[in-house]
């Protein structure tokens, strides 16, 4: 996705090794021993503080808000196109040329077959399954920006015609964004599992992830310490067109 690679996520996930720096693990959790130490001794309880409580359910009331306005916003882009289309003098040629900008610009829903991505965090009290790896870090059993990235990535270049992340088409202007470990998806908010689905065909989309550098490093992961990792096939799946606004200032097209 075009501009979401300079966008702040979660730290890239490295690949397992097995276990070297026994002191090096050692001194670093006494380090975050003294950390949650210190913050405790200041009074923050992270469970209970008011404040956080307040922010989280303001992002929530705002998430729900702009998929409130995201449907009304795609009731009247529906109204405004049947009227457009009553006699707006244009001829069978130029009508065609339309739909078929509007299709790949994902504002019209599209149909086929395709793939389903499922990405779960592993459980809180996971531990290693595979002998000679280090136990897991909490960085290391939830989904990060990067997984989401990898899967998404894989699906284009398998030729998906078109991705949904979640309930929401990606268009060009997209950014797979996230934030704790909660996901900010075009000013909305969702928390695992995530759901990736692409129409195209299914056998080019399933080579796609097998091949994906990026995805082999998280099936690691998945052996490791259990993260979730599924892919269900659909003999027909549809998409929704995108139906937020799009805030794209300058475009030119590419030249082939």
């Amino acid at each position: 996705m075009s501009n979401s690679a300079d966008s702040p996520g979660r730290p890239v996930r490295p690949r397992l090794r097995p276990v070297r720096l026994l002191t090096l693990v050692v001194f670093a959790l006494a380090g975050l021993l003294f950390w949650l130490s210190f913050d405790t001794a200041r009074g923050t309880n992270l469970r209970s503080d008011d404040s956080m409580l307040r922010l989280s359910d303001l992002i929530q009331e705002r998430s729900h808000k702009n998929g409130s306005q995201d449907d009304r916003n795609a009731t009247l882009r529906e109204e405004v196109d049947t009227l457009a289309q009553r006699d707006n003098g244009s001829s069978k040629a130029e009508d065609a040329k339309l739909k078929a900008l509007e299709k790949s610009a994902g504002t019209k829903s599209l149909s086929g077959q395709g793939v389903t991505v499922t990405l779960t965090d592993a459980p809180p009290n996971a531990t290693a399954k595979i002998p000679g790896v280090p136990e897991p870090q909490p960085n290391d059993l939830v989904i990060h920006q990067q997984d989401l990235q990898a899967v998404v990535n894989a699906l284009w270049h398998g030729g998906a015609k078109g991705i949904k992340v979640m309930d929401q088409r990606l268009i060009s202007t997209s950014a797979v964004r996230c934030v704790g470990n909660t996901l900010i998806l075009q000013g909305r908010v969702y928390s695992p599992p995530y759901k990736v689905t692409a129409v195209g065909n299914r056998e080019a989309l399933n080579n796609a992830l097998t091949a994906s550098p990026a995805i082999q490093n998280y099936l690691q992961y998945v052996n490791a310490y259990g993260l979730g990792w599924k892919v269900d096939q659909h003999e027909a799946v549809t998409l929704p067109g995108y139906s937020g606004t799009v805030d794209l200032h300058y475009a030119q097209p590419v030249k082939p």
